[in-house]
């Protein structure tokens, strides 16, 4: 990205003008040789820019950078997760739609899927994670428009078995959508199992420092849009100039009219300054993922020796039920998020958590920082007991996100908690 600059000094002017981090270009609009230009953009906003509510120089430099890492076609970066999610889920259904989802996924999106969608009149049918391949067929419908799932659940931990959903979701003609938010894609790529829409909070690990919440979605380029199940994509776009997206888009079909249709109309891209801090997390994303493993498995196997603690959900750790989907997909680790039940239930779980030092309690996870939170109570706090079940979730669970501290002062801060319950 090449930005004119001039020193104040008699006016000379540097002959390097590549900046050595991404700029922040903080406006609105942008200026055009004429009408024709302004007119011409409108009628192909791949062209050019036109306005900050859904581009910008700055976060299209780190939607490259995310598209790169994901190894997809193109991307487009959200004002949070949960906007990435509804855009991905509102880019391929309408009223009178379905899709499947897996059940343990973050309770925000179970919140999404479940009731808001349901009021647009989209039908969310879930399955468990580790449900049957005739299980899963049995699930769709004639009107189920893609799959989704969670290569990491959150909280619970659970492996998505990318390969196997990815082929009954083909067998069926439509895509597969993957949050990757907990590996990123230092620890896994889903599209090179066979997912063709993935998602992130960049919240999470990619900013790492809790500076920015923001999403992004990335198009694997890979699916067919014109297999007979999407006419949205392959009939003129009433709103567009009857634009038909894979014709004049090909494989970037789903990314474009996403940003053509869902951000134009929503508005819910990040502003520069957020993704300015998002991009410097981005720099030591793959020396911090590996940091956050090599420390989260320390304190996984120190949860699983404490006679104070019912279970440990961690991929990466040996007896884990997903340990074998974890060293298929996660081979170089299952991030630093760890969940475990205490013995005693909630109350219990509660004064721990209280008690610890170091660790902080609050609302957030995947951070340079430990922190500590008690799903029950908090991100899934709106669910049916039902729904806690079938997110794996119950009153003693505590979802422990493993900082970059000292491994000996993280795993202190849990004896002196514990030695207080």
């Amino acid at each position: 990205m090449k930005i004119e600059t001039q020193c104040l000094h008699a006016g000379y002017t540097p002959k390097n003008t590549e900046p050595r981090v991404v700029p922040i270009v903080q406006s609105t609009t942008y200026v055009y040789d004429s009408t024709n230009d302004i007119a011409d953009v409108f009628d192909d906003p791949t062209k050019s820019l036109i306005y900050s509510r859904f581009e910008n120089p700055t976060v299209m430099a780190v939607e490259e950078k995310i598209n790169a890492l994901e190894g997809g076609i193109g991307a487009m970066c959200t004002s949070s997760g949960q906007s990435a999610v509804l855009c991905t889920i509102l880019n391929i259904c309408q009223a009178g739609d379905s899709f499947i989802s897996t059940s343990s996924i973050y309770g925000g999106t179970v919140n999404l899927f479940a009731v808001t969608f349901k009021k647009m009149g989209i039908e969310c049918i879930f399955v468990d994670a580790d449900a049957s391949e005739d299980e899963i067929r049995a699930a769709f419908k004639p009107n189920t428009k893609a799959v989704f799932g969670e290569t990491i659940a959150n909280p619970a931990l659970t492996v998505f078995d990318i390969e196997k959903f990815a082929k009954i979701a083909h067998e069926n003609n439509v895509p597969l959508i993957v949050d990757n938010t907990f590996p990123t894609p230092i620890l896994c790529r889903p599209i090179e199992y066979g997912a063709d829409i993935v998602v992130h909070s960049t919240s999470k690990y990619m900013d790492g420092h809790a500076v920015q919440v923001g999403g992004v979605i990335v198009d694997s380029g890979n699916f067919d849009w014109t297999n007979g199940k999407f006419p949205e994509f392959t009939e003129p776009d009433e709103s567009y100039h009857g634009i038909v997206y894979t014709k004049t888009y090909g494989k970037a079909a789903f990314i474009v009219k996403a940003r053509m249709q869902l951000m134009r109309d929503f508005g819910c891209y990040p502003s520069a300054q957020s993704a300015f801090y998002l991009n410097l997390g981005l720099e030591t994303l793959a020396i911090r993922m590996k940091r956050y493993c090599e420390n989260a498995i320390k304190v996984a196997e120190y949860l699983a020796s404490n006679d104070k603690v019912e279970s440990v959900s961690y991929p990466s750790l040996k007896g884990d039920k997903f340990y074998d989907l974890a060293k298929k997909y996660l081979p170089d680790g299952a991030s630093g998020v760890i969940s475990f039940v205490i013995k005693g239930g909630r109350d219990t779980a509660v004064k721990f958590m209280d008690s610890l030092q170091l660790a902080s309690n609050e609302v957030h996870v995947a951070d340079i920082r430990t922190c500590v939170l008690h799903p029950a109570s908090a991100t899934h706090r709106q669910l049916t007991d039902e729904q806690l079940v079938a997110c794996g979730i119950n009153g003693g669970m505590i979802r422990f996100s493993v900082g970059l501290e000292n491994l000996e002062d993280i795993i202190n801060d849990l004896e002196q908690a514990f030695s207080k319950i």
